[in-house]
């Protein structure tokens, strides 16, 4: 690869290059899109790494230590797709511009960085997905306190938490999901946070001076006018306020640009919200599936939103569910309200006329909002009335605290309505946007350029008459001006004046000084017209900004009442009901269901109740693989996880008291990233929850201990599954195929036994998947692997080997006991007893009754005499 020469030897390019290499010194670590012409390009390093990202023709420019320069362009009216592309693969791009007048330079043409792109900076529509959350994000480490904060540039929402430990700090990034994370440069912290975040995480390391407490501090004062941080809640959060004031720091230099409409800080705790760690997240399939896609997550089901700003906020209240009964119960209200009124579907139609304005005000805020922008937010605003006459019939507190919030803007309105055309083009470069009417200076230009027609009309004829050339044409192209055109045949007869300007193959062109001063003229009305409709634009953008602040609180009250409505239609659509928020503790859900699991079910989906209370702290639950356990474990965690979002739930009835975390530990698979078994994985799962589950918490664990060896499982799960019962005592759903930890329920008040059942007719497995009281019967093991294709003469085989290992385990018993018996007879050097003779008769007795049963012929009926029998010989 062709290294670019040092800043010291650059004396053998020209000037030209010697500029590139000085700005491309600045940002070594960006590809450098360097402005020529209607050209972006590239040299170097940058020019052979965008032909292969890129898949753009690799050229060379000029020579340096005798050696071609490498080069590689693309049209810098066309760069956002080639922008675009290069962030998803997780590159940043320093734009550098043409700021001097060509006219009046000397050498090159003054340029300069204007704006360096990265994922989590974007503000360019082209370059952002129009329902996912794009979050820059700061992360240090302060006497032990771990300080993440987190921008979206585009909204200016800006928030901060200081947490205890890297754990926590996991689960918070795998909410958030930032497209970009920095960290302080050459820390012992930052290599081990970049160690335990997944390998295609993005990360920037940012000179650790950036992150000093004191200086950071200094800086929000001064971005947020105020003496101190007290009102946003992060005074005495040094962790956080170097987080902060780092990320801010940051977004500044990338965007190059003033970010005053970054106007608050929200502090938060993690307690505030019901916790759910990375792997829970991941289990549940909150937004994204355990593929990493989004189909069939509830995110997906649920959204039908009709504007960006409320499908972003859905997934924002699901990644983070409020434990704040009164604010949950204020967004069940408002949905109650919605579904009494009649007005619901006017309501959802009207909001589709509603831009993403939340990401308009935002490239209006930082100068780059496009006319399409404006247009889109003129026709928002002039919707605020008909949504205000909507939300007047509504009584909920929420709907109304809304109302005031989205408020009206009719002069702003009014003034973008007059000001911007009905079908504006991309870009106010080249003008065009402005409409007729608004500006009396900008209307006289135009009629220069507009009465340019007849005067050209007038002149070809009058030229046809003074030279007899009735072919003649008077034209205009953009590289040679106006002209007028004579074919060659009839060249001679051209008048003294005509000055020819352009050859061409049949034809010559020509220009007069009464053409040339009319060209003068219009050409400079052209410019004038443009330049006036470039300041009148600048001014709009600055009259915008100055109501910035109700816009911007305008635009989060439409988000949610977007949500809120779609929450309504969804509760219509999905046949959902209001849950029940009470302080007293427990759970209970009567007919719930799994919704995303419904929704792909082709027979009707089998609903299930569940109930936790003092007696029901540890459910037991048993049943065959396939039979349903695990789709009713994590049903029951999405009813309280949409509960605690406001929502309505999938149950006839739900009544949810405080839980203060989540917890799944369902499945496992290697980690080879990091070396580690899916044992392993399983017991740090297992591990993290026996550390921080509380009695509020909701514990799904299926299949504890089935990673290892059957006695080395069944001890542990054993002993964990106590641990739930004795000690943690919160409300744990505990699938497993270890029969034996059903007679916990013998142990503990607060444990019961639950099974899924299914019927078996002729060798065929019926899976019931109804949730019933007591143990299961058995596993149906080799009925659901012959459901899965294995051959039949393998069943066979399994059948086989089956009987005997029932048969051996049974004799094995038995010998265990006699054995024992004959060691402690041995060891106390005794004769014989009687009574251990008469023992083991009555052993031997229980061995010939047990061989006696045949398990692959008897009836469940007959099983159940054969173990009355057996108990009776036991006793």
């Amino acid at each position: 690869m062709s290294k670019q020469p040092s800043k010291s030897n650059t004396s053998q390019h020209t000037p030209m290059m010697q500029q590139y290499l000085a700005i491309k010194n600045e940002h070594p670590n960006h590809l450098l899109f360097y402005r020529m012409g209607d050209f972006y390009e590239l040299f170097y390093e940058d020019a052979q790494n965008a032909s292969e990202l890129l898949d753009i023709t690799l050229t060379a420019r000029g020579k340096s230590g005798g050696a071609p320069i490498p080069m590689a362009g693309i049209p810098h009216h066309s760069a956002e797709g080639y922008l675009a592309k290069l962030v998803k693969l997780g590159k940043s791009v320093a734009i550098c511009e043409q700021v001097g007048d060509p006219a009046t330079s000397k050498g090159p043409v003054e340029r300069k960085v204007v704006r360096i792109i990265t994922p989590g900076t974007l503000v360019e529509d082209a370059l952002l997905e129009e329902k996912s959350e794009n979050l820059l994000c700061a992360i240090c480490e302060l006497k032990k306190d771990i300080g993440l904060s987190y921008l979206d540039v585009t909204s200016g929402r800006f928030e901060t938490t200081q947490i205890d430990n890297q754990e926590q700090l996991l689960a918070e990034l795998e909410r958030i999901k930032p497209a970009e994370i920095i960290l302080p440069q050459a820390t012992e912290f930052s290599e081990q946070i970049t160690s335990l975040l997944p390998k295609n995480s993005l990360l920037q390391q940012y000179p650790a001076w950036h992150f000093d407490s004191d200086t950071c501090r200094t800086n929000l004062c001064r971005h947020f006018s105020t003496q101190d941080l007290i009102a946003f809640g992060c005074e005495r959060a040094p962790a956080s306020i170097s987080a902060s004031g780092a990320i801010l720091h940051y977004a500044q230099s990338m965007l190059q640009n003033d970010i005053s409409h970054i106007r608050s800080l929200q502090t938060y705790h993690v307690s505030d919200s019901l916790v759910l760690d990375a792997i829970s997240r991941r289990n549940l399939e909150i937004d994204t599936n355990l593929n990493g896609g989004s189909a069939h997550t509830l995110a997906s089901l649920l959204d039908q939103t009709v504007t960006a700003m409320g499908s972003r906020l859905l997934k924002r209240w699901l990644n983070q569910p409020l434990n704040d009964h009164k604010v949950l119960i204020a967004r069940q209200d408002a949905i109650a309200d919605l579904l009494d009124k009649t007005q619901l579907d006017d309501l959802r139609n009207d909001l589709k006329n509603i831009g993403d304005l939340e990401r308009i005000l935002g490239r209006v805020a930082l100068g780059s909002a496009r006319p399409r922008d404006l247009l889109q937010l003129s026709r928002s605003l002039n919707t605020l009335p008909q949504l205000q006459q909507i939300l007047t019939s509504h009584e909920a507190k929420r709907l109304q605290q809304l109302s005031e919030k989205i408020a009206e803007f009719p002069e702003i309105a009014a003034r973008l309505d007059k000001a911007i055309i009905d079908n504006p083009p991309v870009l106010i470069r080249d003008g065009g946007v402005i409409a007729d009417g608004f500006d009396s200076e900008l209307d006289e230009l135009r009629g220069l350029k507009e009465n340019a027609g007849q005067y050209l009309l007038d002149l070809e004829e009058r030229e046809k008459q003074k030279t007899g050339i009735s072919t003649l044409k008077v034209g205009y192209n953009r590289v040679h001006g106006y002209y007028i055109e004579v074919s060659k045949l009839q060249s001679e007869q051209v008048p003294a004046e005509y000055v020819r300007r352009q050859t061409l193959k049949a034809q010559e062109r020509y220009i007069t000084p009464e053409l040339k001063t009319f060209e003068d003229k219009i050409l400079s009305a052209n410019e004038k017209a443009l330049a006036r409709e470039k300041w009148l634009y600048q001014q709009l953008i600055e009259e915008l900004n100055s109501d910035l602040a109700p816009l911007q609180h305008c635009a989060q009250g439409l988000a949610e009442l977007d949500l809120l409505a779609n929450l309504a239609e969804q509760a219509l659509r999905l046949d959902l009901s209001r849950p029940l928020l009470t302080e007293k503790a427990g759970i209970n859900i009567e007919q719930g269901r799994h919704l995303t699991v419904e929704a792909m079910c082709q027979e009707q989906f089998i609903a299930n109740d569940c109930t936790f209370n003092g007696k029901r702290r540890l459910q037991i639950i048993t049943g065959p693989n396939m039979g349903g356990k695990s789709t009713f474990m994590r049903q029951t965690a999405l009813i309280v996880l949409m509960a605690y979002i406001g929502s309505y739930v999938p149950a006839q009835s739900a009544s949810i008291g405080p839980v203060d975390r989540i917890f799944t530990r369902i499945g496992a698979s290697d980690d080879l990233t990091s070396g580690r078994s899916t044992f392993m994985v399983e017991m740090t799962e297992t591990a993290n929850i026996l550390h921080h589950a509380t009695e509020k918490s909701l514990i799904l664990m299926d299949e504890v201990g089935r990673g290892t060896s059957t006695f080395d499982g069944l001890a542990l799960a054993w002993s964990i599954a106590e641990e739930m019962a004795n000690k943690i005592k919160g409300m744990c759903l505990f699938a497993t195929h270890y029969f034996e930890l059903t007679a916990l329920a013998n142990d503990y008040s607060n444990t019961v036994n639950i099974h899924l059942d299914a019927i078996e007719h002729q060798d065929k497995i019926v899976f019931l998947h109804q949730v019933q009281e007591g143990p299961a019967s058995q596993s149906y093991g080799l009925q659901v692997a012959a459901l899965a294709g294995v051959p039949d003469k393998v069943i066979k085989r399994a059948k086989e080997h089956l009987h005997d290992l029932e048969n051996q385990s049974v004799a094995n018993s038995v010998n265990k006991a006699q054995t024992q018996n004959s060691v402690q007879q041995f060891d106390m050097f005794q004769l014989p007893d009687p009574k251990l003779e008469a023992k083991l008769a009555e052993l031997e007795k229980l061995q010939g009754a047990l061989q006696a049963v045949d398990v692959d012929d008897i009836t469940p009926r007959q099983a159940l005499e054969q173990l009355y029998q057996l108990k009776e010989l036991l006793s």
